[in-house]
């Protein structure tokens, strides 16, 4: 039956399902190119168009990257591993560590945006505030190893955090919240949401992406000890640049 579901494969999913199989083999390796879209044609004695629709699957899971006239080349780049629950331990950010630290130790480069808006409806029902209150957003976009992977956006009270170091751009050691620990607001409990879906242009564009692959959407809402919502923080991070890995005691 699996043989026969493999012929049933279009042609150009069994040429990427070979292409695939000799990047995970180390035929090869990043850095180095596949064949062109004209050898993959005559190799498995198709068109043209069914080799490039082939090499466009590998595009899009993050495998290579192509450019005119250059072909296509393995990415050379190793997905993060994101450890969902020690990153937002208080071990972490309590000892004046960032949480991007608990995940990755290759250059970064995290663009960040502070401002004052009215909160979106759903941001506002998140953090249980009336309609139209206003907000602090910290936007980031964080690169690594010069790779756009994550667009996030953080919303606080502004009753809560305005004139604190939470409305400046380097929050000092352990970030937003050791400042909110500060505050009398260290979070306590946490809830994340994941989904995935089709990028928005924005969001692909933020990323540096194909439409064709899809985001990871994560919505982290961050509580204090009398579980008032004190920070909610919606994510779009690259799927192809990311491992989520949740280790927890049964």
């Amino acid at each position: 039956m699996a043989s026969e579901m493999g012929t049933r494969r279009p042609k150009y999913q069994r040429i990427a399902d070979d292409l695939k199989a000799a990047i995970e083999s180390g035929e090869y390796g990043p850095g180095d190119r596949l064949p062109g879209e004209s050898a993959l044609a005559t190799q498995y004695d198709v068109a043209v168009l069914t080799a490039r629709q082939a090499l466009k699957i590998l595009r899009i899971e993050g495998l290579v990257e192509t450019k005119k006239g250059a072909g296509a080349r393995v990415i050379e780049f190793h997905p993060i591993r994101r450890h969902g629950i020690q990153r937002i331990a208080r071990e972490q950010w309590g000892t004046g560590r960032s949480i991007w630290s608990a995940d990755e130790e290759r250059p970064t480069t995290i663009d960040v945006h502070v401002d004052t808006v009215a909160a979106p409806a759903h941001i506002a029902h998140m953090l249980e505030l009336d309609e139209d209150a206003l907000v602090c957003t910290r936007s980031r976009r964080i690169a690594v190893a010069d790779r756009p992977v994550l667009l996030a956006t953080s919303y606080l009270p502004l009753e809560l955090v305005e004139e604190t170091a939470i409305m400046r751009v380097d929050t000092g050691e352990g970030g937003t919240y050791a400042r909110l620990a500060e505050l009398g607001h260290q979070p306590t409990h946490f809830r994340e949401e994941i989904r995935c879906r089709l990028p928005l242009a924005e969001e692909a564009e933020g990323l540096a992406m194909p439409l064709g692959r899809p985001v990871i959407k994560l919505c982290r809402t961050a509580f204090d000890s009398d579980l008032r919502a004190v920070e909610v923080n919606e994510m779009t991070m690259d799927s192809a640049a990311y491992v989520l890995e949740y280790a927890f005691d049964a």
